[in-house]
């Protein structure tokens, strides 16, 4: 009876709008760069001062899965990720356009990030105690080892080049070193600059490496269009991905969805490492597919699943624990304490009836994105048959408003323009932007992991930073990740060299 309870609670008119505001919301602000889940919630969190608590964290949380799924559509037509969670569907998503496929890419990121929200939702439902205790085992030694692993991926994300890839994401490692030493507070590389001192910006220098490039390729041919052959079959528009191509990613969102589920409980993780990271995975169990990396659906669904997958299980410790698992989360950890709700126990039990259906409706949002993202689908590719040089402008105008409203200053938008120039440079010389993206990300958390680690450690550093079982496995899998990306450069200069 109580399950019927919180179904029909959810289903009432009040709730469902809520619902469809959140995703509307979501799907507008997650599609402009720059305008990321965050920023959404904070804007949409005073609105919901007023309202009914339920309706208020059904709305937020719709809000947040929409936004995350949204930042898919600028990334597969445009080359421009909407959110950085997005920023590995670029790769895969843009190639396809340019072959006339946007729709099959736009189709399988739908389908994927319904899947992997559903799956961090019930995730959320089923085992949220229990997943939010394996978070309290995270110290700084299994931070700094989770960083560790996820920088041994950099060199198996550079397409057919390990050198290049290592290289772009040392130089992603340099960068985020910029700005004041975590312990002394002296600041590091900023010649005297206050703005430095704050360190570089991630989201602009994303918006830059990948949008603000693309645009400054473009200009080279401004006359032609993104899509450079006619559309065949796979780029007329379907409503549902055909049973074929679902054959064909099934496995990979299975597994990327697990890896954003179990990444997003983590607190500061996200979305971010989540794509990239099922996004390697992807790219290693596709290394029979000559198209990964070049258009391929699995790179598409490996990032989509996994961003999603982040969203409802971010939830796991903020409900459980009072942990936020995202800076979404956060927010709406906020919410949850101005409409008089404490984080915890109480809240599976007190309040139950609250929290399952707010769950039960974050649950009906993902799906009800999906519906609303496949009709989308049907009309985003007149966007991929504009010239270039329209294309160019609206990147651009893009580009610089989503950097200025981030922090509303004009050193935001400088320095995308420093990474676009940068990214163009890079892509002229076949380095991929992508390992420095990641550099970036897990460079502050390996430094903060191991400069907290050296200073609890009661003996030999390397002995505190191995002793957890969770510290050795993720050592193990890093071994493992460094002797297998080897093993596949060796075997692709072994075959390059009997072609020639």
């Amino acid at each position: 009876m109580e399950v019927l309870s919180v179904i029909a609670d959810v289903l009432t008119p009040a709730h469902l709008l809520a619902m469809l505001a959140g995703v509307v919301g979501g799907l507008c602000i997650g599609a402009l760069p720059g305008l990321t889940s965050n920023l959404g919630v904070a804007l949409l969190l005073p609105v919901t001062f007023g309202m009914d608590p339920i309706s208020a964290l059904i709305m937020l949380t719709s809000l947040y899965a929409a936004a995350i799924y949204a930042g898919s559509f600028p990334a597969i037509l445009l080359h421009t990720p909407g959110t950085s969670a997005s920023a590995a569907t670029a790769i895969d998503g843009f190639a396809l356009t340019r072959k006339g496929e946007f729709n099959k890419a736009i189709r399988i990121a739908t389908f994927s990030s319904v899947c992997g929200g559903v799956f961090s939702a019930l995730m959320l439902l089923v085992i949220a105690p229990p997943l939010s205790l394996l978070s309290l085992k995270f110290g700084p030694p299994e931070y700094f080892m989770l960083a560790v692993f996820g920088l041994t991926i950099i060199g198996t994300l550079a397409s057919g080049n390990m050198i290049k890839g290592l290289m772009s994401g040392a130089a992603g490692l340099a960068i985020s070193t910029v700005g004041l030493d975590l312990d002394s507070g002296f600041p590091r590389f900023a010649f005297g600059s206050t703005d430095l001192q704050g360190g570089i910006g991630f989201v602009p220098a994303v918006i830059g490496l990948f949008s603000l490039s693309q645009a400054l390729l473009m200009c080279e041919e401004p006359h032609r269009t993104i899509q450079q052959v006619k559309v065949t079959a796979g780029g007329q528009w379907r409503l549902f991905p055909t049973r074929d191509e679902i054959r064909q990613i099934r496995a990979t969102v299975m597994r990327s969805s697990l890896i954003g589920g179990f990444i997003g409980i983590l607190p500061g993780a996200g979305g971010d490492i989540g794509s990239w990271a099922a996004y390697n995975e992807a790219k290693r169990f596709s290394r029979n597919d000559p198209d990964f990396g070049k258009g391929s659906i699995r790179g598409v669904a490996a990032s989509e699943s996994a961003n999603n997958a982040t969203t409802g299980s971010a939830m796991v410790p903020l409900l459980t624990l009072g942990i936020p698992g995202s800076p979404t989360a956060a927010i709406l950890l906020g919410a949850l304490i101005i409409h008089g709700l404490q984080p915890g126990r109480t809240l599976f039990t007190v309040h139950a009836h609250f929290t399952y259906t707010v769950i039960v409706g974050f649950l009906l949002a993902n799906l009800v994105m999906g519906f609303i993202g496949m009709g989308l689908g049907r009309y985003m590719g007149v966007v991929a048959r504009l010239p270039n040089s329209i294309l160019i402008a609206v990147v651009v105008v893009l580009s610089v408003v989503g950097a200025f409203s981030l922090g509303n200053n004009m050193y935001d938008v400088y320095t995308m323009m420093a990474f676009g120039l940068l990214g163009y440079l890079m892509r002229k010389g076949n380095f991929s932007p992508a390992p420095m993206v990641l550099g970036m990300i897990l460079g502050p958390m390996a430094e903060q992991g191991f400069r907290q680690s050296v200073i609890l450690a009661d003996g030999p550093v390397v002995l505190h930073l191995l002793g957890s079982p969770i510290s050795i496995t993720l050592a193990a899998l890093s071994l493992l990740s460094i002797v297998s990306a080897g093993y596949l450069e060796f075997k692709r200069t072994k075959a390059a060299r009997a072609a020639g």
